[in-house]
């Protein structure tokens, strides 16, 4: 909608709304009108201080950033990963994989893998800008905002930035349903780039 131009006073809304909303949801705690489950208030707390439980809510995320600091400049191999293969690491092959990826190849692997990852998400830039046809531009804008999210989420996750959600790394963490959704994306993305609108020699 931000990108088909929608008036940005319809977004100020949304977020002053949002905001209000959070306010809400911190007061409410240990109230008779709380908004939120316990367990739901437990996960907001592990995810400001995962050291008040690091056996038990706090174990991920701790695990998580051991593995991604253990890794250092060039890793410790492949394989060699004391964290993910002694089993420190809880779903080292799909939500927390980009851990597995930093400990084994450091910070060279995890930089090259976003150089990887920008370069998909300049050419739905490029591609989307410079399509003529309006409806094609927004598909293709809008799988590169998705593609964006999935793995800025993921990452975001896993280095203790953000709460811990079930958002898989685009393209590397193991399973189907979440692939299948971003390769049909990409398709669309491609079919929209090969029959775009070409300018006519004058």
């Amino acid at each position: 909608m931000f990108l088909a131009g929608v008036h940005w006073g319809y977004f100020a809304s949304i977020l002053g709304s949002s905001a209000a909303l959070v306010i809400a949801v911190f007061q409410s705690h240990g109230t008779s009108w709380q908004i939120l489950k316990n367990y739901q208030y437990a996960r907001i707390d592990t995810f400001l201080d995962p050291s008040r439980d690091p056996l038990g809510a706090g174990y991920h995320i701790t695990q998580a950033k051991i593995a991604l600091g253990s890794g250092g400049l060039t890793g410790r191999g492949f394989m060699q990963g004391t964290q993910s293969r002694l089993n420190f690491l809880p779903e080292k092959h799909t939500d927390f994989i980009f851990t597995t990826l930093s400990e084994e190849f450091g910070l060279v692997g995890s930089v090259s893998l976003l150089v990887l990852y920008s370069l998909v998400l300049l050419f739905c830039i490029l591609s989307g800008l410079s399509n003529k046809d309006r409806f094609a531009s927004l598909v293709t804008l809008g799988v590169g905002v998705t593609f964006f999210l999935f793995f800025s989420v993921n990452m975001a996750m896993v280095m203790g930035l953000a709460p811990v959600v079930g958002v898989p790394l685009p393209l590397v963490s193991y399973g189907g349903s979440a692939m299948l959704v971003l390769l049909l994306g990409f398709g669309l993305m491609q079919s929209a780039h090969v029959h775009r609108p070409l300018m006519k020699s004058p």
